[in-house]
């Protein structure tokens, strides 16, 4: 199968741009086959697929006219595991991401390691119908994983969220260990594990002291792994809010696996606006306030996007703030620029006449690769700051 690329779109792709838009090609047929895309002249620019995800409908893999077989996966593997030697080294910590999508070579697919275990992430009908000759490949480079577990991230009928995909299944919970604290996850539930592994440099910071002493407000907590991670850093008081039912006994068991009192810390089933006005009607005040919320959110009352209603929760959060304290902002929103961002957060600052100093700033680890030609690719935006009322 071959396939005509648009005049413009050239330059862009043959840079090593890897994502196909449907205005990219001359045609898009209905194909599940590794596909040669040529340029305007016919001459080849590049090998991939299509296949329709979230963003774009196919990737490009090679640039060069090669087969797409087992060895190449072999090969594209073998990298990823070399790049990530020091986390492989690093006794303190068990789960990363082994190959993170396009950013490694192979757009439509992400494994993470738990432990001794893999989860496939797939992204697209395409490449999830030829796991096979992945999985023969991934095999070869990590004989040491005793069994993987798969989700499904595409549209689809009669395919589970998630299942067993190899080898031997996982403790529930599995627990790993990250800058040397302990997480309970669960591999087969649903397409969450029980943490977000992208947030590890933050929760490394918190776990190494950066709240020291302090009064903590976890805001989205999820399973409460800032709140945890705040806590083996010498945290005074750590509050967690959420309103899935599930976050209560998931943020009890991480606490739990760490030896400390789930009964000390205070967790929270409610939304998370609703527990500003608690907060302020209460008159509580806290050192430091998370801000991690997922890009796109409902309840019964109203629909949250951080593009639109970030603002709100910075300013609602400095009404709860003591007169001095630590705001980590961030957010997983691939569509909003880190200068955008960073310009809703700030105005929020100037509005509340606070004085503040950014102290801090993370985009992804290390073992989330990012290819250079394709930034967007680097979605995760935090920043810390120091605000003074």
């Amino acid at each position: 199968m071959k396939i005509r690329v648009k005049k413009s779109a050239e330059k862009r792709l043959r840079s090593g741009y890897p994502l196909l838009q449907k205005e990219d090609l001359e045609q898009v047929p209905q194909t599940k086959d590794w596909t040669v895309f040529t340029d305007s002249r016919g001459s080849y620019l590049a090998t991939g697929y299509l296949g329709e995800q979230n963003k774009g409908i196919g990737w490009l893999l090679e640039w060069q006219e090669r087969p797409i077989d087992e060895s190449f996966f072999v090969e594209k593997f073998t990298r990823a595991k070399a790049a990530r030697q020091s986390f492989y080294n690093d006794p303190g910590t068990s789960a990363f991401r082994l190959f993170n999508g396009e950013g490694d070579g192979i757009g439509g697919v992400t494994i993470d390691l738990y432990g001794e275990y893999a989860v496939f992430s797939w992204y697209n009908e395409t490449l999830f119908e030829k796991q096979a000759l992945l999985i023969a490949a991934f095999c070869q480079v990590f004989p040491e994983v005793k069994g993987a577990y798969e989700k499904i991230r595409f549209i689809s009928s009669g395919l589970p969220e998630s299942r067993q995909l190899f080898g031997n299944s996982a403790p529930e919970p599995l627990l790993i260990r990250e800058n040397s604290v302990n997480y309970a996850v669960y591999l087969n539930e649903g397409l969450m594990t029980g943490i977000f592994l992208d947030q590890k440099e933050v929760r490394g910071r918190l776990a190494e002291g950066l709240a020291a002493g302090k009064s903590v407000l976890n805001m989205f907590s999820y399973t409460g792994a800032f709140s945890v991670a705040a806590a083996m850093g010498g945290a005074a008081a750590t509050t967690s809010v959420d309103l899935a039912k599930r976050s209560l006994p998931k943020t009890r068991e991480q606490f739990t696996v760490n030896g400390l009192d789930p009964d000390v810390h205070k967790i929270h089933v409610m939304d998370v606006f609703s527990y500003f006005a608690y907060a302020h009607k209460k008159k509580l005040a806290f050192d430091v306030i998370v801000l991690d919320p997922p890009s796109f959110a409902r309840n019964k009352k109203q629909v949250f996007s951080v593009q639109k209603n970030y603002g709100e929760l910075v300013a609602d959060s400095l009404s709860i703030m003591s007169d001095e304290g630590l705001l980590i902002t961030s957010t997983n929103a691939a569509n909003l620029s880190a200068e955008k961002f960073r310009k809703s957060i700030e105005e929020q600052f100037t509005a509340a006449g606070v004085r503040w100093q950014l102290q801090e700033a993370y985009r992804l680890p290390s073992d989330f690769t990012v290819l250079p030609a394709f930034s967007e690719g680097n979605y995760l935006k935090v920043y810390i700051y120091e605000v003074k009322k």
